[in-house]
This record gives structure tokens, C-alpha cells and sequence, in this order.
């Protein structure tokens, strides 16, 4: 079926637990690998720029290729890329499990990304085309309770996964779990899942995937690099050459809608307004991704911590998500678009009651409030954002909506992994203490209450358009 009907696929429950476990696996492998950074570095004699690649590599691989992903599920089927995708990541992740070197272990994480980005956009647009229209906003708060549980559930189910050294393995348990869990959503795509497509046939817009593909590149290793060479000519011209090439990028995109061809890009969704600045605040939702890195390097290196006593001190993080999420409906009923300036307000008063505490401003005593806080708002946020982003989208652009919100969210992580993951590292230098470490991790998660204060201002505009419109509009009829 291309479009469902006013009944909805009649398996569609069924069918949904499959695809969350899809939206599950890709988020997850990008945070569970933070508790693990130590024992891959001690294993496969890693540089700090390595590590960092291990997680940016894999988000910006899977940026580049998401939204060709959606397009690729609405040209040739949403079942099939989905059964493709999950078996390619089940694969890559075997990969990553077996590496023998940091150049293994980085082969297989961009293989994770190509395929993740097969996976991932198929969930959303699965969910727009099997749900009627009354069932969507409960089956897409799931989503997003499930993409959040992902990101916050990832470093405590790896540290318990490490510190179990199952048949003598340590690291390598965090991407051998992603077998039995992936042969399990192949089986049950296979039988749960009916084919959908998108009603007219699109191509694919190579050259917009080339373009792109080249600016992320150009953008996220010198990032990450220059650090580690003290930041030579190349870097800063390779930074520069990004930004041209992203400009070069949205031209030759409008170019190819004007001529009647199928953009990577449709460049008319932005001009409503909501959407554009959606995308733009969740460019900046993202970048608290930094904080589960610096954390959990803060913690092991600076305090000496295990990495299920790692996993175990994100709890507090966890719990407030929880309670955010399931809080999250109501409070969108209740407030709507004013939910999301909420969330991220709290994210950034959350972080900055950790600083204080870490850097004994405040009571040790508060670093867990502080964590409450912020996860709180995390999980508010999170199906807030989905909601401003995707809502008004039509199905013939499910899969391309669906690629452009889970690229900005990738986009997001990357560059916060590559900046203020830098900006931990250069803050720390060659100290070892305890003290170097909490003062990197406290300047590094400043960078993010900075990004959170800016996307509360930016948040508080969101729908301002559509009450001007829906005030213009009963000014008329008096």
C-alpha cells in the first residue's frame, strides 16, 4: 500500500515494536560507545582524535546518508530498506565487535552509519503511511520515548555490558549485543511489515548526496583533527571551504527543483516558518551530546570509576528523563509550542547546578539534582521538538521529513562531539588530575548551557507565525 487508509494497517500495532527496536539500535550504538572509550584506548592503543572519530565518524556518516536513506524507502520500498538496513547494521556491528585496530574498529562505525541511515528514516515514515491520522501522535510519542531511551539508557547498559566480561570480553560487548537484537527485528520485519512507497517515483539526487557528503566532511575532521596538530593552515581552510560548499549545496538544490527534478533537499519546506526554525533548533538540541562523552571520560579517567559505577552515575540523568517523557504529552496539550522554551531552560539550569557542584561551587550533594534537572528537561524536549518539526509534513514527503529531522539531530551530535569534545581535550591538555578534569568537563559543559540558553530564545518564537496568520485571518472576518 502506498498511503494508509482512514483504518490504518490492520498489524500496525503489532508491527510497531519492530520498528522502534530499529529506531532504537542507531541512537544507542552513538552513546553506548562513551563508557567504552578507556578500554578501547587501553586495547587498541587509540589517540584522543581516534576516539573521537569512533563517535563523530559514525553520526556524520549517518547524517550524510539519512536523507538519501528516506529516499530511497519511498523509490523502493519502506519494508524493504527497512529489512536491509537492520540486517547491514547487524553485520557492521559484528564488525565492530571483531575489530583488531582503531583503522578496523573506524571501518566498521562508518558502516554502521551507511546502514543506520538505510534503518532509520523507515520507522517515521512506516509510522506516518500504517497509522490513521487520530493514532499517529501517540505511535510518534513513542518514537521519540524510544530515540530519548536510546540516548539515555546507553552508557549505563554499557557499562553493565563491560563489566560482565562475558567469554572474556570487555568493549566488544556493546556491539556483539546488537546481534540477537537485530536478527530478531529481521525476523520480525519480515513478517510484521507491508511494503509502502511513496505514490510517485523520485530519483536520486546524487549530486545533492555528493555535495553534502563533501561539507560534512570538510566541516567535522578538522574539527576533530586540528586539535591534535595544533590547528595547521589546512584545518582552517578546510573549515572554509565547508561553509562554500554548503552554500553550493542549497543552490545546486534549488536549482534541481526549478528544473523539475526531485531535490535532496526540498527547499520549499523552509520557507514555513516552523519548520525552518525546527531545524534549526535542533541543530543546537543535539550538541548535549557532548555532555555523555565528557561525562563519562570525566568520570573514569578524572575519578577513577569503573564503567558500570560510569553507567550507574547517569542514572540520575535517566530518571528525570523518565519522568520528562512521560510528562511531555500533557504539557505540549497544555503549553504546545511553549514546551519546548521549557525544556531547554531546564537542560541549561539542570547543567549548570552540575558545574557549580563539580567545580565546588555548590555542594557535591547537588550534582545528582543537577542531573535530575537536566535529564527532565531532556526528556521534554526531545518528542517537543519531533512534534514542532514534523507536524504538517504530508505522507508523499514522509520518508524526506522523516531523513531531514534524524539528520539535524545527527548533524547536531557530530559537531558537538567534534566541538565542545574539543574543547574538552584542549582544556585538559597533558594533566592528569582530578582537578584538570573537572575543569575541562565544566568549561566543555558550558559550551552546551551556552547552546541551550541560545535555542530557549530561539524556541520562544516558534508558532508566532501561525497566531499572526490565525489573528490576521478573524481580523478579517469582523
Amino acid at each position: 500500500m502506498s498511503t494508509h487508509d482512514a483504518a490504518g494497517d490492520p498489524r500496525r500495532w503489532l508491527a510497531l515494536p519492530v520498528l522502534l527496536t530499529g529506531a532504537f539500535l542507531p541512537p544507542l550504538d552513538f552513546f553506548i560507545v562513551n563508557v567504552a572509550l578507556p578500554s578501547i584506548r587501553t586495547a587498541l592503543h587509540t589517540s584522543a582524535a581516534q576516539l573521537q572519530f569512533v563517535i563523530s565518524a559514525y553520526s556524520a556518516i549517518y547524517a550524510v546518508f539519512l536523507i538519501t536513506g528516506g529516499r530511497l524507502g519511498d523509490l523502493f520500498g519502506r519494508r524493504r530498506m527497512f529489512l536491509l538496513g537492520i540486517t547491514g547494521f547487524t553485520l557492521a556491528s559484528l564488525l565492530c565487535g571483531l575489530a583488531w585496530s582503531p583503522q578496523a574498529l573506524l571501518a566498521g562505525r562508518m558502516l554502521q552509519g551507511v546502514t543506520a541511515a538505510a534503518l532509520a528514516p523507515q520507522v517515521l515514515a512506516s509510522i506516518r503511511v500504517m497509522f490513521p491520522s487520530a493514532e499517529q501522535p501517540r505511535a510518534l510519542a513513542l518514537y521519540a520515548a524510544t530515540f530519548g531511551l536510546a540516548a539515555t539508557l546507553g552508557q549505563l547498559l554499557g557499562g553493565v555490558l563491560i563489566s560482565t566480561h562475558w567469554w572474556g570480553l570487555s568493549w566488544q560487548l556493546i556491539f556483539l549485543v546488537n546481534l540477537p537484537v537485530g536478527i530478531a527485528a529481521l525476523i520480525g520485519g519480515a513478517l510484521l511489515l507491508r511494503e509502502s512507497r511513496a505514490t510517485q517515483a523520485m530519483r536520486l539526487d546524487l549530486g545533492g548526496v555528493g555535495l553534502l557528503s563533501l561539507a560534512l566532511g570538510l566541516l567535522v575532521y578538522p574539527l576533530v583533527e586540528g586539535r591534535e596538530q595544533h590547528w595547521p593552515v589546512w584545518t582552517y581552510l578546510m573549515l572554509a571551504a565547508s561553509l562554500l560548499t554548503f552554500a553550493i549545496f542549497f543552490r545546486f538544490e534549488a536549482r534541481v527543483a526549478r528544473r523539475g527534478g526531485t531535490p535532496l533537499i526540498d527547499v520549499q519546506l523552509f520557507r514555513h516558518g516552523d519548520f525552518s526554525l525546527g531545524i534549526l533548533i535542533t541543530l543546537g538540541f543535539y550538541l548535549t551530546s557532548a555532555f555523555f562523552l565528557t561525562y563519562a571520560v570525566y568520570m573514569q579517567s578524572g575519578l577513577q570509576r569503573n564503567a558500570l559505577q560510569t553507567g550507574l552515575a547517569t542514572l540520575p540523568f535517566t530518571l528525570g528523563y523518565f519522568v520528562g517523557s512521560m510528562s511531555a504529552a500533557p504539557l505540549m496539550d497544555r503549553l504546545g509550542h511553549r514546551a519546548l522554551p521549557l525544556s531547554c531552560a531546564a537542560q541549561a539550569w539542570g547543567f549548570g547546578i552540575v558545574v557549580a557542584s563539580v567545580t565546588h561551587a555548590l555542594p557535591d550533594a547537588l550534582l545528582i539534582p543537577g542531573l535530575v534537572i537536566a535529564g527532565l528537561g531532556f526528556g521534554i524536549g526531545l518528542p517537543s521538538l519531533m512534534k514542532v518539526v514534523i507536524s504538517g509534513v504530508d505522507t508523499h514527503h514522509a520518508g524526506l521529513a522523516s531523513g531531514m529531522v534524524i539528520t539535524s539531530l545527527q548533524i547536531s551530535a557530530a559537531l558537538g562531539v567534534a566541538i565542545i569534545g574539543g574543547v574538552f581535550y584542549s582544556a585538559l591538555g597533558e594533566h592528569t588530575g582530578v582537578d584538570a578534569y573537572a575543569h575541562a568537563f565544566a568549561l566543555g559543559l558550558g559550551c552546551n548551557i551556552a547552546a541551550l540558553v541560545l535555542n530557549t530564545l530561539l524556541s520562544l518564537a516558534l508558532g508566532r507565525a501561525k497566531t499572526e496568520a490565525t489573528a490576521s485571518i478573524a481580523t478579517a472576518h469582523q
